[in-house]
């Protein structure tokens, strides 16, 4: 039996909030922030595609589920997530005795709300016996509902570890479902068609022009982006070395950030990562494949609302026990199947 996609409902976009202003991040800013981490026994995580300023001041930056494998082990009692709502829940989920602070709770995420655990019950009892695989960017209740997380980059080997015979139901990513489906040849992998709006706004089109114009540069491509298919379509028609064609996590690209040989390098994930790309390597021209990838919820988490968080302790992200368990489960799933590599 084909695999099939199902449909998700449309998530309303960010362009209607308005984030925490009025501070400038300065040297004062910076001190301040430092004092009153220091006196809230707080650690501070910043995701790769957070604000440059956001991203130098905090203790550890990188993808969302390192960051959340920092949280649980870091002494600090208070875990100050400047990222997206779903990966200060993750955290929670890891760290259940901790604090766990967002700076600002308006920061969701179009994926993680393509689905709902509602949605995804009545999923299953679509398929039933089906295994469920989700991408761990989703809320706490859908891993609930999942019996095995999976990051871009072990999806393959989460699916491939799957009896064949088995029905799987993947969410929430389209893009990262169709990247696994053509990598393991499954056919009974049903997809659900969720997308970060962001990534999915990073076209085929783009990525054809902007690699004429940088006939000798890598191409770093995020699976969850609307181009990735066209990258490797682009290698096999000779138009890019096929070896300048990588598809990679968030995590992963830092990586290879610091081992290509290339001078230029061609990004498509949301921008926020070019920063951290250029502080790990910066003799190498990075530029964006669609510099107008910008995620507004991202950039919710500004100098303004990371001060407020630190003195006011705003805002508090909780999980309930019995769904913060099962949730776990699923991660701890992954984790036993194999090295989860990059969060996202």
């Amino acid at each position: 039996m084909a695999g099939t996609t199902t449909f998700a409902t449309e998530i309303p976009r960010a362009d209607n909030l308005v984030p925490y202003g009025g501070v400038e991040a300065n040297a004062a800013w910076a001190e301040e922030v430092r004092r009153l981490a220091k006196q809230r026994d707080a650690v501070l995580l910043a995701h790769n595609y957070q604000l440059p300023e956001i991203q130098d001041i905090a203790d550890h930056t990188g993808d969302s589920l390192a960051l959340s494998r920092i949280a649980a082990s870091s002494d600090a009692s208070t875990i100050i997530f400047c990222g997206v709502h779903f990966m200060a829940e993750t955290a929670k989920i890891l760290a259940p005795e901790k604090t766990v602070l967002i700076p600002d709770a308006r920061a969701g995420c179009s994926l993680a709300d393509s689905i709902t655990g509602e949605q995804l019950r009545a999923w299953k009892a679509e398929h039933p016996g089906a295994v469920v695989v989700s991408y761990v960017n989703t809320t706490a209740e859908v891993k609930a509902e999942t019996d095995i997380c999976c990051t871009s980059s072990n999806a393959v080997d989460v699916v491939a570890s799957i009896p064949a015979d088995q029905e799987v139901l993947f969410c929430p990513d389209q893009f990262l479902g169709a990247h696994v489906k053509r990598i393991t040849g499954r056919r009974n992998m049903h997809i659900w068609a969720g997308e970060c709006h962001v990534h999915a706004g990073i076209n085929g089109d783009e990525l054809a022009a902007r690699a004429a114009e940088y006939p000798d540069a890598d191409l770093f491509i995020h699976p969850e982006c609307g181009c990735a298919t066209s990258a490797l379509y682009l290698a096999g028609e000779g138009a890019v070395a096929a070896d300048r064609v990588k598809i990679l996590s968030t995590g992963d690209m830092v990586h290879a950030a610091r081992d290509t040989k290339a001078t230029s390098v061609l990004v498509a994930t949301e921008i926020g990562m070019i920063h951290q790309l250029r502080k790990a390597a910066p003799e190498i021209d990075f530029r964006a494949v669609n510099d107008r990838a910008s995620c507004r919820y991202m950039k919710m988490i500004t100098p303004a609302a990371l001060l407020r968080s630190l003195r006011d302790g705003n805002d508090e992200v909780h999980v309930d026990l019995e769904t913060a368990a099962r949730a776990k489960a699923s991660v701890q799933r992954m984790i036993e199947i194999g090295k989860p590599g990059g969060g996202e």
